[in-house]
């Protein structure tokens, strides 16, 4: 396995000397910290590739650490979680996280996780030249933004990835398991919720009314297509 920074986020100095020793022997470069107000001043300070953050914390928690950490940066994030609740990995995910583990975990599993997280993360610069023109709306793939209606939000990395999926298949339907495996990687095909969740936060910022998807349209019990109406056309800047 290639190397990587990786910066471990947890109260609990046992869990961290574990995945301190587990990924360095791994060829991974291993920060730590106890905090979440460790760990933002530490992504402030230095660059990481990934972080895994400990979603249960005294004070900061992880949700709210992930938070702070995603308004500023763009670095893959994997929570750990004791809780299994669908709601609870939701909240992970609509917090700002790529991924999420829940403890007690096989090492295997994590690492595969890790895996596939960080092979995607250089995804977002496929066709980052391209600029996406639907009706009222713009798709900057090279800026990460999307404009609607005048209206500016900028895409995180997982969104971009996922967005850029749908568009290179216009009007196909996609099954759930194939948009997973595509996104974020083979370990990911049973994984219906970061779908659905990633989905909901692409439609809030390209679509002209989210609760009314023009284009990212659901295929129930199937999977999602989108609606790339044959007058509209993409445009690539050199």
């Amino acid at each position: 396995m290639d190397g990587g920074r990786i910066l471990v986020v947890d109260d609990e100095p046992q869990m961290r000397r574990v995945l301190r020793s587990t990924l360095s022997a791994l060829g991974f470069v291993v920060a730590d910290a106890d905090s979440g107000e460790a760990a933002i001043e530490r992504v402030r300070a230095e660059k990481f590739d990934l972080i895994l953050l400990d979603i249960n914390m005294p004070r900061l928690s992880g949700l709210e650490t992930c938070r702070a950490i995603r308004s500023r940066s763009d670095v893959s994030i994997i929570m750990l979680t004791v809780r299994d609740r669908p709601l609870d990995k939701i909240e992970a995910l609509d917090a700002g996280a790529d991924g999420y583990v829940t403890k007690p975990f096989d090492v295997n599993e994590l690492l595969a996780r890790i895996r596939a997280t960080l092979r995607r993360a250089p995804a977002s610069a496929v066709g980052q030249a391209e600029l996406l023109h639907l009706d009222g709306v713009e798709i900057s793939f090279r800026d990460r933004q999307v404009k609607v209606n005048g209206r500016t939000a900028r895409l995180t990395p997982t969104e971009q990835d996922l967005l850029h999926y749908f568009v290179m298949h216009p009007n196909m339907v996609l099954p759930h398991d194939k948009i997973l495996q595509a996104v974020w990687g083979p370990d990911y095909g049973n994984e219906v919720e970061y779908l659905r969740v990633f989905v909901n936060q692409l439609r809030k910022k390209i679509e002209p009314e989210p609760a009314r998807p023009r284009y990212i349209l659901t295929e129930p019990w199937l999977g999602y297509r989108f609606n790339m109406p044959p007058a509209e056309a993409r445009s690539s800047e050199p």
